[in-house]
Parts: C-alpha cells; structure tokens; sequence
C-alpha cells in the first residue's frame, strides 16, 4: 500500500485522550489517600505503623481489635464476655429497623458488639484492656456496650488488675432509648467501685469521642489520654455555636484544645501509647513487693492519701 493511502486511511480514526486532570481509579483496599496531607498510601504500610500517615501524622480509625493487640504485650490478650450483644428491647425501626442495623454492623466488623473487653499484660502488668469500634453503629453506648464496660470494672476490682480503655464513640445508642441512656450512670458507678477499690483507670480518647459516653466513665479516670487531633466533647461545636450564639475558639474540642485547658492530662501519638502507658502504671503499681498489702498487684491513694 503506498504511503500516501496509508495517512488517508488514519485521517478517519478518532483518538480519546485521557486528561491529565483525572486520576485513575485506585484498587479497593491496596492504596488510599490520606484525608491530612493527601499522600497516597499503601494499606500495608499504614497497617504497619499503627494506621498512622508517615507523612503528617494524622490518625486513621482504628479496629478495636488491632488496637488491643497494639496496646498488649504480644499474645497476652484473652477475650472476656466476646458473646454479649444488643436485642432490640424496643422493636426499634426508623430508616431501618434496628435489628437490621445490627445485622450490618456484625457482619461487617465480625464482633458481637461495639466493644471488646479482655485481659492481658501491659508492659509486664496484668490489666484489663478494653477498645470500642467505631465502625459498629458508630460505637454507640447500648445495654450490651455498657454491660461490657460495667463488667470490665468488675473483673478490675476482683482480680487486682489496673483498667485501661480504648474509647471512640458517637455517644449513646438511640435504638434503645432509656435503656441506653442509663449505661452512663451505670458505667459511672462502675468507675466509682473500682475507684474507691483503690485500683488504677486509665482512659484513652481517640476519635471521635462525643455524647453521653464522654460525659460518663471516661472522664472518671485516673490519667486521662487522648491521641493526637481527637475531637471530644458532648455535642457538636455548631450546635454549641447556635445555642450560645457565639463563636467558639479555633481548635476547639480537639486533643490538644483540651489538654491546654487541663480537661486532659496528656496527648500522646498512637506509637508511643503502648510505652507510655506502661510507663505510667509502673508509677500506679506495686510488683514484686512480698510486704505490699494482701499481695495487691495494685493501688493508688484513696481518699485521707492512703493506699
């Protein structure tokens, strides 16, 4: 064919060309971008340092699951109470019923409930470690959740060891109506016992951690932490802002706001969390002291500064 034929056969083609603008598609589950810095990351290396962005730093959510095995010593975590869940008292059903909403949240995290509670060792020292999932309902305070939690406390108290939870939460769970909204009250007494029990607490925020959860237990703790950029509070700053009809200062209800205004004491990058929290029960604890009272793994000072 002459070349001449040739460039009049290509004249008639049409070419689609892809803008510079647009970019491909990523694979579900292998990369994702940072909402922070806008770095692209690969999954297994987020996974690798604790779902936090090497780049700026910034905390994605995090499992409970993953979370309990960050914090514990390795292969010290044992699951208690792994069968508790919610039942629908109230028939609840608004976009969806409730027990539909359960369903989902079950299946799609592989637990019974928002929280997950368990024993374990924490830089050598027997505690009882708990952390909520945000991606069940939120990690919304039901009967279920707040069973869990009152029972962490107990099994505290009666075993001697120091308390250590992981919180995020969007506050109490509607579905089941007083029956939710009394968890906080039933927590709070549960962090009083153990309280008076003289026996260590400490509470991790993360994000979020709103509502009814934020005004009960974890705010009753000993040493209270939160990681870096959590927003806390009870209600959402616009809400605050139309009922008060001022506008709030920057960063508030952030991590960091808080730990200005003494609302917190420390605010610790996930990384370090596993360290530092090892760190402050070796000043909380009592091992290896035969003289300590009835053998207590434990003790901080009650009230009249004795332990």
């Amino acid at each position: 064919m002459p070349i001449s034929d040739w460039f009049k056969a290509r004249e008639g083609r049409r070419y689609t060309v892809a803008s510079a603008d647009k970019s491909a598609d990523l694979p579900d589950g292998v990369w994702l971008k940072c909402p922070s810095c806008k770095h692209t990351l690969y999954q297994g290396a987020l996974n690798d340092n604790l779902s936090v962005c090497p780049h700026c730093g910034h905390h994605f959510d995090m499992p409970a699951y993953d979370r309990v095995l960050a914090l514990a010593d390795a292969d010290t975590f044992e699951e208690t109470e792994a069968t508790i869940s919610s039942l629908d008292p109230l028939r609840f059903s608004a976009a969806k019923p409730y027990s539909t909403s359960l369903s989902s949240a079950k299946e799609k995290t592989g637990l019974a409930e928002a929280m997950i509670t368990g024993r374990a060792l924490l830089g050598g020292h027997p505690v009882v470690l708990g952390a909520m999932d945000f991606r069940f309902i939120g990690a919304s305070m039901g009967s279920a959740v707040g069973e869990k939690i009152a029972r962490a406390f107990a099994l505290a108290q009666a075993e001697d060891r120091a308390l250590v939870l992981a919180i995020a939460s969007g506050g109490a769970r509607m579905q089941e109506g007083m029956l939710s909204l009394m968890q906080m009250a039933k927590t709070s007494a549960a962090a009083e016992r153990l309280s008076r029990a003289g026996v260590p607490y400490i509470s991790i925020l993360t994000n979020p951690t709103y509502g009814g959860v934020t005004a009960s237990f974890p705010v009753l703790a000993d040493v209270i932490l939160a990681e870096p950029g959590a927003l806390i509070g009870f209600t959402g700053p616009r809400v605050i802002e139309q009922t008060i009809r001022q506008s709030l200062p920057k960063g508030f209800q952030t991590a960091e706001f808080l730990v200005e205004h003494g609302m917190i004491d420390g605010v610790v990058p996930r990384p370090e969390l596993r360290d530092t929290v090892g760190r402050i029960l070796d000043y909380l604890c009592v091992r290896d002291v035969p003289e300590a009272a009835a053998g207590a793994a434990c003790a901080v000072p009650t009230e009249g500064g004795e332990e």
